[in-house]
């Protein structure tokens, strides 16, 4: 599958025009983590990126405690795109797993251009914010 068609499968970015897709699409990379890869680590400034699980299986944990299981379609890192914090979350992968991943000043550029997308954005981030007890993986 390719980068525009996992794309099309994140709610962010499933309203965008196909100008808009294959644009942003061309800003992804493509990473492999082999299991037991800690990705994201909860508490580290541990990278910028914004992820997009491509094929795999990863887990997530909140202080130690399992949260929830990502797999294809999935994805995590959204407050990174929005400012560079400390990682709310240790994402590992618990199956060799590819990802596609945009740093958040490549995304930036994009949103900035796409004010739709920005506006999806916020909101999405407002409601893993808000989501209680456990928090979203990030």
């Amino acid at each position: 599958m390719s980068a525009t068609e996992n794309l099309k499968r994140v709610p962010l970015f499933v309203d965008l025009d196909g100008r808009q897709l294959k644009k942003l699409a061309g800003k992804f990379r493509e990473r492999t983590f082999q299991p037991g890869t800690s990705i994201v680590q909860e508490g580290m400034m541990s990278g910028v990126g914004f992820f997009v699980i491509t094929e795999g299986e990863a887990g997530v944990h909140v202080n130690g405690t399992p949260a929830t299981t990502l797999s294809a379609g999935d994805h995590f890192g959204e407050i990174a795109l929005v400012n560079e914090v400390e990682r709310t979350a240790t994402v590992m992968a618990r199956t060799g797993l590819r990802c596609l991943e945009i740093p958040f000043w490549d995304f930036r550029d994009f949103a900035l251009k796409n004010p739709d997308v920005t506006w999806k954005l916020l909101q999405h981030v407002v409601e893993v914010l808000s989501a209680k007890p456990t928090p979203a993986p990030v």
